[in-house]
């Protein structure tokens, strides 16, 4: 019986010396890794309409405005396509209304009215350079004066493209 208390005393000590030498001899581990990442050039494109309200024969001018948030520092060209109307062409738009009648319209860059707004990069589009934040650029619109088409609603619609 004797042995009893000396082995408890004895597991008891080891036991205090076990847990003295860990924390003299423990480390804290440590490692380190990195971090990465891509950042796409990214383009995003939103439009108002643009309405030209009652047409009576005389010129009549209405703007559309187009918002374009890209990446920084990201060139990009924003084009205009022709249209809906058949035979329609980004030199000769056409508003299509009652019976497919047409009414001739333009879609310009600049309010003097004197640069085609297209979709020929380089040519006829819209350049500009990301900074992070919504860019807007004005799209004039123009109905020429002396056209006498049939009396109705007419529409049409006009896909903007923002290549970068």
């Amino acid at each position: 019986m004797l042995m009893k208390p000396a082995l408890s005393t004895f597991a008891l000590i080891l036991l205090a010396l076990c847990r003295m030498s860990g924390a003299a001899l423990g480390a804290t581990p440590s490692t380190s890794f990195s971090v990465t990442a891509t950042v796409q050039a990214t383009c995003l494109v939103s439009a108002t309409a643009m309405t030209f309200g009652t047409y009576t024969g005389t010129l009549v001018n209405a703007t559309s405005t187009l918002s374009v948030t890209c990446t920084d520092a990201t060139p990009f060209n924003v084009g205009l396509n022709p249209g809906l109307a058949s035979g329609a062409t980004v030199t000769n738009r056409k508003l299509t209304g009652p019976g497919s009648a047409l009414l001739g319209y333009s879609l310009l860059s600049n309010s003097q009215g004197t640069a085609n707004w297209g979709q020929t990069v380089g040519v006829d589009t819209v350049a500009g350079i990301g900074n992070g934040s919504a860019q807007t650029l004005a799209v004039y619109g123009r109905i020429s004066a002396g056209q006498y088409v049939a009396p109705g609603a007419y529409a049409d619609t006009i896909t903007v493209t923002v290549t970068y």
